[in-house]
């Protein structure tokens, strides 16, 4: 569905991305881990065409994202073929990037009518189908303020499902929400990954997240895959030192959080 290769990406002198291969296969879902600044969310916007790449080249379906063939041979991608073959993707961000002036039911429906010409009555028809599979059919006509985190980002991920893309991208969704909200987002995601039907690229630091929906983990650092395989492989025999060193910090970090919140009831207990 989805393959990269050769792919290079700098801004200015330093180099994000070194010379990466990756394919995803369709209806594969692919979690990225790794430190920040490791050139996860690079690949992903990427493959949203928000940056363009230094060098090597992006296939999805079989296309060539940012080139066409001219005349037997490669040369950059015009507008339109970059919006035909990016109709293929659908992304949800960190922070919802939600319409502010638009109720949720807009929110949902503005792409299908503006983008893909669909009429109102279909797009809204399929819109609500969406909301309630997320379980947002009674706040059709909220507006985002109204809403909590875990909330907008369960209508951002509506958003970009209806559109029908061939592969998904999350990019952190959970990094913005209060911990509490966490639960709400990952349990949309796993649904539609049970599915089976899209591919998907889930960006997270969300461990335990990417052991259970990825059917490979991916991890980055330096700007390059280091090691990857699937989840048992990765979180419990990890063969580079560099990743065995991530996930000891990532595992020391969530006793710590465990000892401090286990010391808050505690003392709440106590008062």
């Amino acid at each position: 569905m989805v393959r990269y290769r050769g792919i290079t990406k700098s801004f200015g002198s330093h180099q994000v991305l070194d010379r990466i291969d990756l394919d995803i296969r369709p209806g594969e879902k692919v979690a990225l881990i790794g430190p920040s600044g490791s050139g996860k969310t690079t690949l992903a916007r990427l493959l949203m065409t928000l940056e363009e790449p230094t060098s090597g080249t992006i296939e999805v379906d079989g296309e060539q994202l940012w080139h066409m063939e001219r005349k037997g041979r490669l040369v950059p991608a015009d507008e339109k073929h970059l919006h035909r073959v990016r109709g293929k993707i659908g992304m949800v961000f960190q922070h919802f990037n939600l319409f502010p002036h638009m109720n949720i039911l807009r929110n949902v429906t503005e792409a299908m009518v503006l983008v893909q010409r669909m009429p109102k009555e279909e797009a809204e028809a399929r819109a609500l189908a969406m909301l309630e599979r997320v379980g947002l059919q009674e706040r059709t006509k909220h507006y985002p303020a109204q809403l909590s985190g875990g909330q907008k980002q369960r209508v951002a991920i509506a958003r970009a499902l209806v559109m029908q893309p061939n592969i998904m991208l999350f990019d952190e969704v959970t990094s913005a929400l209060d911990p509490e909200l966490v639960g709400e987002v990952l349990d949309v995601i796993k649904n539609v990954a049970a599915e089976g039907e899209m591919a998907m690229m889930l960006i997270t630091h969300e461990m335990d997240f990417a052991r259970d929906i990825a059917d490979r983990v991916l991890f980055t650092d330096g700007g390059r895959i280091v090691e990857q395989g699937t989840p048992e492989q990765i979180f419990e025999n990890p063969r580079s030192e560099r990743l065995q060193s991530f996930l000891t910090r990532f595992r020391g970090r969530r006793a710590d959080d465990a000892g401090t919140s286990a010391g808050s009831m505690t003392a709440a207990g106590r008062e």
